[in-house]
């Protein structure tokens, strides 16, 4: 137990003299650094928000909602329709 407090002791320390030794960077570097990284990458996202708004406003342009409804209408009525048929079908089977 005493190992354990003797060695954590000498990690702190050394920690902090370690901290005394560091070289003082260039804020200015590294404020134009971020600042490049940070616009590239809000440019990157802006290009891709662009080209999703075409995306959608051109398949918008296609009307694809409406024509999706009406193939939705279409197939059930033809399934409902089919569906009657069988159904009349299997019950005259059944039922002579």
């Amino acid at each position: 137990m005493n190992k354990l407090l003797v060695i954590t002791v000498l990690v702190a320390l050394l920690a902090l003299s370690a901290e005394s030794f560091r070289v003082p960077r260039q804020a200015e570097e590294e404020q134009g650094t971020l600042t490049k990284i940070t616009d590239a990458v809000k440019g990157y996202y802006d290009d891709a928000v662009d080209t999703v708004s075409g995306y959608v406003e051109s398949i918008k342009g296609l009307k694809l909602e409406e024509k999706a409804k009406n193939l939705y209408t279409d197939t059930t009525t033809a399934v409902v329709t089919y569906a009657g048929i069988v159904q009349d079908q299997l019950y005259h089977i059944f039922h002579h």
